[in-house]
C-alpha cells in the first residue's frame, strides 16, 4: 500500500510540471491554423535578446547583465555569467548577442552593453568564449569600445552575415546630430570584421560606417535571399522597419519617416536617402525582428515578425517576393505587456520575451516571462518531400561513430543540419559554412535506432533517413 502510494504521488508530482503550464496555454488563430502560446520560463529580469542556440538551447540575455541558456524542453535557464562591468540604468544594460556561425570549432559569444569608464556611461562590444564541458564564458576580449552613450537610446542588435563580418546598430544616445556625422559611431549600424578590425569593403574605407541617420534601431535580421531588416525607435510619431543597404541614408534626424515633407524632400535627394518600407504613428516602440518562413505556420511563410513594446503586440509583416515591400500586417498576442526579443527555432516554434520589469510598464508577478508559441498540429515528416530527399545521400548507412552528408550541389549560404530521433526530438545539431557539398556527422552518443537527417540552406531543405549501429 505503500509503495502504492508513493507511486500516487510520485505521479501526482510529475504530473504538477509539465501540465502545470499546459493549463496556462492560450490559443489564437492565424488563418487556418491554430498556435498555441505557452509560458516557457518567469520571473526574469527585462530578458533582452533571444537567440537559437547551435546547441538547440535559446541563448539569452538579461538587462542587468546575465547570460544564460534556456532549455525548450523543460523551461530550465542554466545561468552562464553575469557581466560585472554592466551599466543598468535606465534603458542601458547588457543588450544584443550574436554567436559564431562556426560555434563547433569557433566557440565566441559577442555582446554588446553599457558599462561606466569614470563617471561616463558608454557601451561597447566584446567577445566571450564559450567551454561547453563546464557551462562557462570567459576570456572577455573588447572588440570595440568606449562608444557615446547615454541611458537612452544606445540600440543595440548584433548580426553576423555570411561572410563572416558583423553589423552592430548604435543609437543617437540622444545626440541627434551625431546620427550624420560620418566620423561618429552613433546613430549608425557599423560594420566590423569578428577581430574588431574594419573590413576593407565598408561603404566608406577605412569608417566602421555601413549606414547613418539612425535614432534608435533595435532589430536587425538577415533573411535567406540576403536582404537585411532594421526596426526602429521614432520619436513621437514614424517607428520604421527599413530595409538595410550598405552607403545608405535613413535620414534621421533632418528625416523623420518617409520622405514627405519639402524640407525632408530635398535632403532625401540631396543624401541618398533609403525611406523605411513601413511606419507607424502613433509609435509603438519597434523592438525585437526576425524572419519567418517554416511549414509550421504557413500564414506566416515568407514575413517579418516584430515584437513591440508601447503596443504590447506581435506583428505579421508580410513580405512581397522581391522583399522590398510590407503592404499590410496583422496583430497577434496583445495581451502580455510589452514584448521586447523574439527567435525561432528550426522546428518553427517562436519564442518571446515580455519587457515588463524595465520599469515602464506593470507586469504580473511572474514576469518576466519567455513564450513558445507554436502548431501542435503540425507533424514534421522524415521526408518534407520525395525528390528533395533523393538528392540527400548520406553514408555508410547504416553507420556507427561518423557519417558523411553530401548535398546536390555547394551551398550558397551556410548549412544547418541536424539528426532527429523517430519521437522528433533532434538528437544532434550543427553548421556549415558555405561552399561545402561533403559534410561530416558526428554520430557519438546516439543510441542505435532510425534517425532523420535534415539539412537545410537558404531556402531549401533536404532530408534523408539514417541507421545508427
Amino acid at each position: 500500500m505503500k509503495r502504492f502510494a508513493s507511486i500516487t504521488l510520485l505521479a501526482a508530482t510529475l504530473l504538477a510540471g509539465a501540465p502545470a503550464a499546459r493549463a496556462q496555454t492560450t490559443t489564437f488563430q492565424v488563418g487556418a491554423t491554430t498556435v498555441s502560446m505557452t509560458p516557457l520560463a518567469d520571473n526574469l529580469s527585462v530578458p533582452w535578446e533571444l537567440v537559437w542556440g547551435p546547441d538547440n538551447f535559446i541563448w539569452m540575455t538579461e538587462r542587468g547583465g546575465r547570460i544564460s541558456r534556456l532549455n525548450p524542453n523543460t523551461g530550465q535557464v542554466l545561468p552562464l555569467l553575469t557581466v560585472a562591468d554592466v551599466t543598468q540604468t535606465g534603458e542601458s544594460g547588457l543588450l544584443g548577442m550574436v554567436l559564431h556561425p562556426d560555434f563547433t570549432t569557433s566557440p565566441y559569444v559577442y555582446i554588446v552593453y553599457n558599462y561606466t569608464e569614470g563617471s561616463i556611461l558608454k557601451e561597447k562590444l566584446v567577445r566571450y568564449t564559450y567551454t561547453a564541458g563546464t557551462g562557462t564564458l570567459s576570456a572577455p576580449l573588447v572588440l570595440l569600445g568606449n562608444i557615446t552613450a547615454t541611458t537612452t537610446h544606445s540600440g543595440s542588435r548584433l548580426l553576423i552575415l555570411p561572410d563572416r563580418t558583423l553589423l552592430m546598430t548604435t543609437g543617437d544616445a540622444q545626440l541627434q546630430p551625431e546620427a550624420q556625422n560620418i566620423n561618429s559611431l552613433n546613430g549608425k549600424i557599423l560594420r566590423l570584421n569578428l577581430d574588431g578590425t574594419i573590413p576593407a569593403d565598408n561603404p566608406t574605407p577605412g569608417s566602421l560606417v555601413y549606414t547613418r541617420g539612425h535614432r534608435n534601431p533595435q532589430g536587425l535580421v538577415r533573411v535567406p535571399s540576403g536582404k537585411i531588416y532594421s526596426s526602429e525607435h521614432g520619436p513621437n510619431n514614424d517607428d520604421e522597419v527599413n530595409l538595410i543597404e550598405p552607403g545608405r541614408n535613413y535620414g534621421w534626424p533632418n528625416v523623420e519617416g518617409p520622405c514627405n515633407l519639402a524640407a525632408e524632400q530635398a535632403f532625401c535627394a540631396a543624401n541618398n536617402v533609403r525611406e523605411p518600407l513601413r511606419v507607424w504613428t502613433p509609435t509603438i516602440a519597434t523592438a525585437g525582428l526576425t524572419y519567418y518562413n517554416h511549414p509550421a505556420i504557413p500564414e506566416w511563410s515568407n514575413s517579418l515578425l516584430m515584437v513591440n513594446l508601447k503596443a504590447s503586440k506581435l506583428l505579421h509583416l508580410p513580405l512581397n517576393a522581391a522583399g522590398d515591400a510590407i503592404s499590410t500586417e496583422n496583430s497577434y498576442v496583445t495581451t502580455f505587456g510589452r514584448l521586447r526579443a523574439i527567435c525561432v527555432s528550426p522546428q518553427g516554434k517562436v519564442y518571446l520575451s515580455t519587457s515588463n520589469r524595465d520599469g515602464r510598464g506593470g507586469g504580473a508577478t511572474n514576469d518576466d516571462r519567455v513564450f513558445v508559441l507554436e502548431n501542435r498540429a503540425y507533424v514534421s515528416t522524415p521526408t518534407q518531400s520525395a525528390a528533395r530527399a533523393q538528392k540527400l545521400s548520406v553514408w555508410p548507412n547504416p553507420a556507427q561513430g561518423t557519417a558523411l552528408m553530401r548535398l546536390p550541389v555547394a551551398a550558397t549560404a551556410p548549412v544547418q543540419a541536424s539528426i532527429v530521433d523517430a519521437l522528433g526530438r533532434v538528437a544532434y545539431t550543427t553548421r556549415f559554412a558555405a561552399g561545402q557539398t561533403d559534410l561530416s556527422l558526428n554520430l557519438q552518443g546516439l543510441t542505435p535506432g532510425i534517425y532523420a537527417v535534415r539539412a537545410q540552406t537558404g531556402a531549401a531543405y533536404y532530408t534523408q533517413q539514417l541507421v545508427v549501429r
